[in-house]
């Protein structure tokens, strides 16, 4: 069975979170995406203490496509050193994880 990934990131703004999220479903390298926010984040970021308000992006897919959406993230971002996380699906149901797999071929 092929191993599944929630990928994670974050943007400024609702309007990006919409576009990136489109863009990677459009490009089957995550089944889909959950667009959730405002969130309110506190982070380091240049030596420094902050909070802001973000919008998170909730991505699945497999773990086979996760160098192709990481690549994705990184050249599509609005930020330079966007935060990109992925954490293992452990379980899930049959049909979910079907869905993943079938909306995440690339040749499809």
């Amino acid at each position: 069975m092929n191993e599944f990934v929630q990928v994670s990131t974050a943007t400024e703004t609702r309007e990006q979170a919409i576009e990136l999220a489109g863009s990677i479903v459009r490009g089957k390298l995550a089944a889909g995406a959950q667009i959730i926010g405002p969130v309110l984040s506190a982070f380091w970021h240049n030596g420094d203490f902050g909070t802001g308000e973000e919008w998170q992006l909730l991505l699945k897919t497999g773990q086979s496509r996760y160098a192709d959406l990481e690549a994705h993230l990184l050249a599509h971002h609005p930020w330079d050193n966007p935060e990109i996380v992925a954490v293992p699906i452990v379980a899930g149901s049959e049909s979910c994880l079907r869905w993943i797999t079938t909306h995440t071929q690339a040749d499809a």
